[in-house]
């Protein structure tokens, strides 16, 4: 395997896009100093300071080892060698991970799911009381 180095930034970009997070949407949850310019300078980083690290990983809900590991040409060679032994257990494209981030970004995705869902029948429930209102005046 080739020994490649792990862009951090372009990871920390590729599952930002992954999640549907836009880079406003992450520099207001990193606080005051941030903004999007400095998200788009902080994706170009090869390398980025650990507590920076943690502070996205926390926000985009997946664990630090898949910014600092991630490896597209691991993937590939995981895909090209077929070693998913037949979906029984998926390969890990992490070294030295026991989390498979896959599974923890599929989890996010089916969170926010059910957040919109939620969120969509308190609207509901919600216009239902204003036209009720609306009617009794």
């Amino acid at each position: 395997m080739a020994n490649n180095k792990i862009h951090q930034g372009r990871n920390i970009k590729r599952f930002r896009e992954m999640l549907s997070i836009k880079q406003d949407a992450l520099a207001f949850e990193l606080g005051d100093d941030w903004n999007q310019q400095k998200i788009s300078l902080l994706e170009q980083k090869e390398t980025i300071d650990n507590s920076i690290l943690e502070q996205v990983a926390r926000i985009l809900k997946i664990p630090v080892e898949a910014i600092e590991n991630f490896d597209e040409e691991t993937v590939i060679n995981i895909i090209s060698n077929n070693t998913f032994d037949n979906c029984a257990q998926p390969a890990s494209i992490f070294n030295n991970s026991t989390i498979n981030p896959v599974d923890k970004i599929i989890e996010l995705h089916n969170e926010k799911i059910a957040l919109y869902e939620r969120m969509l029948k308190e609207k509901d429930e919600m216009m239902l009381r204003l036209e009720k209102l609306i009617q009794n005046k």
